[in-house]
C-alpha cells in the first residue's frame, strides 16, 4: 500500500500575505509559502494528494447564507465544542476571520470541483492537544514537537505558517488512518487530534 499523501494548508485571508503550505507524504514534510489562489494550485500541482487539510473556517454558523449576514448566529457547533474544551479560537464572523472565511470556503469549492477531498483543521488548537507551543509563543519548540511526533524534514527556517501548515497535514493524515477526533456535528466539523491516552 502507498503511503498517504496529504497537504496541509495554513490560509491567510489575503493573498497579499503568506499561505503556509506542507506535502507530508508518510510522516516526510516537505514545506514551503505560497501567496495567490494560483501559487497554492501551482504547488498542488499534479500531486493527487488523499486529503486537503486547510486551516480556515470551511462552513458558515446556522442561519447565515453569507458571512456578512447579520441574521445568524456567531458560532458553529464546532466552535462550540472548542469554547466547551477550553481551546482559545477567534470567532469566525470577527473582522479579518471573514475575509479567510470567504477565502477558505472558495478554495474548498474548487478543491471539491477538482475531485479532492477536503478538511477543516485548526493547527493551533491541535498544538494545545498534543502539548506543543503554538508558533508565536515558540517556533523552535513547535519544531521540535512536530518532530518528536514523528515529522521528518522541517527545516530550521520553516515559517511559523509552515508549522501550522505541518501541523494540519499531520491532523490530515491522522484523519485518514482514523486516529483523529471530529468536533462539532451537521456539517460544521474541525478535524482535531485525539487527546492523549484515548
Amino acid at each position: 500500500m502507498r503511503p498517504y499523501l496529504v497537504i496541509g494548508i495554513d490560509l491567510a485571508g489575503s493573498p497579499r500575505r503568506p499561505t503556509g503550505m506542507c506535502t507530508l507524504r508518510a510522516l516526510r514534510a516537505t514545506t514551503g509559502i505560497a501567496f495567490s489562489d494560483a501559487e497554492i494550485f501551482a504547488y498542488l500541482g499534479a500531486a493527487a494528494p488523499d486529503l486537503v487539510a486547510i486551516d480556515a473556517p470551511l462552513s458558515l454558523p446556522p442561519g447565515r447564507r453569507t458571512i456578512g449576514d447579520r441574521r445568524g448566529g456567531h458560532y458553529r457547533s464546532c466552535d462550540l465544542e472548542l469554547r466547551r474544551r477550553k481551546i482559545p479560537f477567534f470567532p469566525i464572523t470577527l473582522g479579518p476571520m471573514r475575509m479567510l472565511t470567504r477565502r477558505g470556503m472558495r478554495l474548498k469549492r474548487r478543491l471539491e470541483r477538482e475531485g479532492l477531498t477536503v478538511i477543516e483543521i485548526y493547527p493551533g488548537g491541535a498544538q494545545d492537544v498534543w502539548d506543543l507551543p503554538r508558533q508565536q509563543h515558540d517556533l523552535h519548540g513547535l519544531r521540535r514537537g512536530l518532530a518528536r511526533l514523528g515529522v521528518r524534514g522541517l527545516v530550521a527556517s520553516a515559517t511559523g505558517h509552515e508549522l501550522d501548515a505541518a501541523t494540519g497535514a499531520l491532523v490530515g493524515r491522522l484523519h485518514l488512518m482514523e486516529r483523529s477526533e471530529p468536533y462539532g456535528e451537521d456539517g460544521h466539523i474541525i478535524v482535531m487530534p485525539r487527546r492523549r491516552g484515548r
